[in-house]
């Protein structure tokens, strides 16, 4: 199992993959743009080569880009669904660029409309980037915890999603362990985490499983609160994380951690805490 975290892109991709060593990272996450905002710079062929054959010497792999935060590919307002789109097609271009195999996606918010229109927004959304963007980047979408009017929280709707896109071969999944336990599924104990894992092969399939989110919560089971928190401290709890790394059914996944950082030594404490409880 390799283990890593989203790391900055602030001052440059020249500097990721140091951030990357200090953290001890065998993979990494990384937004290719500003997440926050709608406009973006080319990418510079000078500094991703330096970020290519740095990642290369130091063996992280595979590399993820996380589309920004604004998109929304699930809204009916037709402005920010087609600019949304866009965000989507660019991101699938930069990550080839970076030479990142993955871009990890919300599904986006459905508003006050009904959830049926929502996926369906959603997968024409990705039909319409696929179409646009002919390259063998896989998109990840991301299970969410529910928040407000939030798609994606319960696995049944994931396949409703997945079942409308067209070439299934370009798209996968990444489940975050948070937004899960937010949304009901119980991973703070072996026989949760049992019975989640098998409702997510029966509903989705553990084969388009590509990623983890390895992420503690900062609140109660069934929540719909997306709050992460560090892990081992949180209400899914050490234990729970212990038989989540050591389970044979994820053990050959990568794992994103998305925990909380005041600075560097956060993250540090995170990855000390989840190598140690690697058993097999």
């Amino acid at each position: 199992m390799k283990f890593g975290f989203h790391i900055s892109i602030s001052g440059g991709f020249g500097r990721v993959v140091e951030r990357a060593k200090i953290r001890g990272c065998d993979t990494i996450q990384l937004f290719s743009r500003n997440p926050r905002g709608w406009r973006y710079s080319p990418l510079k062929e000078e500094e991703i080569e330096k970020f290519k054959q740095n990642r290369k010497t130091c063996g992280i792999d595979p590399v993820f880009t996380h589309l920004p935060y604004l998109p929304n590919l699930a809204s009916p307002k037709s402005d920010l669904l087609r600019i949304s789109i866009f965000t989507l097609e660019e991101e699938l271009r930069r990550a080839k660029i970076l030479g990142a195999d993955f871009v990890v996606a919300h599904m986006g918010a459905k508003l006050d409309s009904p959830l049926e229109k929502a996926i369906s927004r959603i997968s024409d959304s990705i039909n319409t980037a696929f179409g646009n963007v002919k390259n063998n980047v896989i998109l990840l979408l991301e299970n969410t915890a529910g928040e407000g009017s939030e798609v994606g929280d319960r696995f049944s709707v994931i396949r409703g999603v997945i079942d409308r896109i067209d070439d299934k071969g370009r798209v996968g999944m990444c489940l975050d362990t948070a937004h899960a336990f937010e949304a009901g599924y119980d991973l703070s104990t072996e026989k949760g985490i049992s019975d989640t894992l098998k409702e997510f092969d029966d509903t989705i399939g553990l084969e388009i499983l590509y990623l983890l989110h390895l992420n503690d919560s900062k609140t109660p089971l069934g929540s719909h609160r997306d709050l992460h928190w560090h892990i081992g401290e949180g209400y899914i709890g050490l234990e729970s994380f212990r038989n989540i790394v050591n389970c044979p059914l994820l053990s050959h996944l990568p794992c994103i951690m998305e925990t909380p950082r005041k600075n560097e030594e956060d993250d540090i404490k995170n990855m000390k805490t989840v190598r140690g409880l690697i058993t097999k």
